[in-house]
């Protein structure tokens, strides 16, 4: 069928093969086509009006139809018919014909689109439709949704009919067929509506999205089916979306309830990023349960506490007990594994808070922590309250009550004050949550105030690419791809970058070296990156660095001197040449100057205080067969009187039960240990080390 050129025009732009501008969600690439101007109405909706004269258009639009729905069959795009339906004025007509074969959920929304003018219908049709690219839907559509005319109504009334026929079906009203409760394009739908409540935070969904979860989950008889597989992943994805602790705990409910064996091994996989997204998510992150629970099992007490650490721990009356009771392992081994399980989901539930926590100690909203109160993890943090306008204090937990509160921050504080939060913290042996009294600070230097735009602090690094990708991945920055596919090249380069508060984006520069090829051959993974600049950017506009937040700009230079600090090639010590021997022993960024400052503090508790001394970069450890240099960032060590390097690859841990204020990266822990080990070297007998020693 050959349409007429206005109708083809009109294909083109519904189905977005045509070339014109888009506007989305302000106007659509139909209306832009069309040349529609935008107004707006009551309640700020907006509507167009179209150029081209209204009976040409209806009399295309009828052509389009009967193309895009020949003798009356089902079109591939839905959405797309709606629109042409909506200028031929064949709305009823078009809408009794495309609900014919489809059932009641799909019906309804059906039923709320046709109500939508033509505009509406084609910014959803815009944002719906596949691309060729396969990229996901438009950003923010889900947003864009729940502002539309009736779609949130439908959404909790779609969602409220999938659990009723899936309560239905559990007793015995359906009859049960494997993976058939919903249909595709039910499916689809549903996630559109659970993503919807999800992103409203509505407070009716937990409930009901917890019995649908369930019904989902497990067969009516003891079949290891499920009624719906794909419904139940559809939610997982949408959870991955918008999460909340709610809908999490709903999904771990599924899980557990499952017969299919590969079912839970999947949404174990996603669940590692759903709690990541959940972190970010500060609005509804802080709703996290505290995990304690105390639960009598037969004779005995089954504790799980999160005072510092998550611990499952057993209890005969009074009496701490070093293992699980043989009677309670015996009589009760569900109960046994139940809560061993729960302690598992507990320990991830507060890394997730954690990283919720230090994800908010710099925005520049603080996020609503009075929902923590009552939490043991306030009390191991440091809080500043608003007393008088612009006034604000700082006390230890949440103990000041009906006042603005947010996170304590060093970059806010003098150094007298971190100094004695420090010694607190310290003395006290609080475990926090996250590195708060011990957080380094970032401030503009002479180079980047010459520099201007971009910060050249941890350029020219050296870092092991696979191993900086994760990280830095885990701490929200994205667009890290690097490689050499084919002889004729690859990625030589990209830019990494990460949202920040205020709207703002940080870049980080990365490129492959010289001897890249060489190294890994082409179609390999690349093993070594090299980092350059990191910039600030407004949009695309670069902002200069004098001009960033302080405590914005600390923090996106944290996330660099880490991935240095963890990643770098100058750590390993079997290295060699002139990198690994400047990042081994030059100067110590932000991070070893903090470690510094713990260890002058830690060694003076310790029994070999008096073999220590601290240098700017060294700490000193006097053994009896030499003089040992450690240095406070790599960890690697020199020997006097000639420095010559001594290479330890791992060391022992006779510091267990040395209280360390954090450890992020390893390398507080592993100095102390080195230091334990050299000053005693007499009793070293590792061949590997006294051959070194003896040289």
């Amino acid at each position: 069928m050959h349409l007429s050129p206005l109708a083809q025009r009109l294909l083109n732009l519904i189905t977005g093969t045509a070339k014109d501008a888009t506007y989305w969600p302000d106007l659509s690439q139909l209306g832009t086509g069309l040349g529609a101007s935008v107004r707006t109405g009551d309640g700020g909706s907006t509507s167009a009006r179209y150029v081209v004269d209204e009976q040409r258009l209806a009399v295309a639009a009828r052509e389009l139809v009967g193309f895009l729905m020949p003798d009356g069959k089902q079109p591939y795009e839905p959405f797309s018919v709606l629109v042409a339906a909506g200028l031929a004025g064949m709305g009823a007509e078009v809408g009794a014909r495309l609900t014919e074969e489809r059932g009641p959920i799909a019906v309804a929304e059906m039923e709320v689109l046709l109500g939508w003018d033509v505009e509406r219908r084609a910014l959803l049709a815009e944002a719906m439709r596949e691309r060729s690219d396969h990229a996901a839907p438009l950003p923010g559509v889900i947003e864009w949704l729940s502002g539309q005319p009736g779609y949130p109504d439908f959404a909790r009334t779609a969602l409220e009919a999938a659990e009723a026929r899936v309560a239905a079906i559990h007793a015995g009203e359906i009859p049960y067929r494997a993976e058939k409760a919903f249909e595709d394009g039910e499916k689809e739908i549903l996630g559109r509506a659970v993503r919807l409540a999800l992103f409203r935070d509505e407070p009716w969904l937990p409930e009901l999205l917890d019995r649908l979860l369930r019904g989902i989950a497990a067969a009516p008889t003891q079949a290891k089916t499920l009624p719906s597989q794909g419904l139940l992943f559809e939610i997982a994805r949408a959870v991955q979306e918008h999460p909340t602790p709610e809908a999490i705990s709903s999904l771990r409910a599924a899980r557990q309830a499952t017969r299919h064996a590969g079912v839970p091994k999947q949404l174990d996989r996603m669940f590692k990023r759903i709690e990541a997204a959940l972190a970010n998510r500060l609005e509804v992150a802080f709703r996290i349960p505290d995990g304690r629970v105390r639960q009598a099992v037969g004779e005995h007490t089954a504790v799980i506490s999160t005072d510092g650490k998550v611990e499952l721990s057993w209890w005969h009356g009074d009496k701490k007990l070093k293992a699980v009771p043989a009677a309670v392992r015996r009589e009760h081994p569900d109960e046994v594994k139940r809560l061993r399980e729960l302690a598992k989901q507990t320990l991830q539930q507060q890394a997730t808070l954690s990283r919720a926590l230090e994800a908010g100690c710099a925005g520049e909203t603080a996020p609503p922590y009075r929902q923590l109160e009552g939490h043991p993890v306030t009390d191991r943090l440091i809080w500043e309250f608003e007393v008088s306008p612009g006034v604000w204090r700082s006390e230890l937990g949440l103990t000041v009550p009906d006042v603005p509160v947010r996170l304590w921050h060093p970059a806010r504080a003098s150094v007298e004050e971190v100094r004695a939060w420090r010694e607190v913290v310290q003395g006290k042996e609080l475990r926090q949550p996250y590195k708060q009294a011990f957080r380094e600070v970032y401030l503009l230097t002479p180079a980047e105030e010459e520099t201007r735009d971009h910060s050249r602090r941890f350029s020219n690094h050296m870092l092991r690419y696979g191993q900086a990708k994760a990280l830095l991945t885990d701490r929200g920055w994205t667009g890290m791809s690097l490689g050499h596919w084919d002889p004729a090249g690859g990625s030589d380069e990209c830019t990494a970058a990460k949202k920040l508060p205020g709207g703002l984006t940080v870049t980080w520069d990365f490129h492959l070296d010289e001897h890249s090829y060489e190294r890994d051959g082409y179609g390999t993974t690349v093993s070594i990156c090299v980092s350059g600049d990191i910039r600030f950017l407004a949009g695309i506009s670069p902002v200069p660095l004098a001009e960033v937040p302080p405590l914005i700009l600390s923090e996106a230079l944290r996330d660099a001197d880490l991935a240095v600090g963890v990643t770098s090639t100058g750590l390993d010590p079997n290295g060699h040449g002139d990198y690994w021997q400047s990042y081994s022993f030059g100067a110590l960024a932000e991070s070893a100057q903090v470690r510094r400052d713990a260890l002058s503090r830690l060694i003076g508790r310790t029994a070999i205080a008096d073999r220590c001394a601290m240098t700017d970069r060294f700490l000193v450890v006097r053994g009896d067969l030499r003089t040992y240099k450690i240095h406070l960032g790599s960890a690697n060590v020199l020997m006097e009187p000639n420095d010559a390097y001594l290479c330890i690859v791992s060391a022992r841990d006779p510091h267990a039960g040395l209280f360390l204020p954090f450890e992020e990266d390893g390398r507080l822990a592993l100095i102390l240990s080195k230091a334990f080990l050299l000053a005693n070297d007499t009793a070293i007998t590792d061949p590997s080390i006294t051959r070194q020693l003896r040289a």
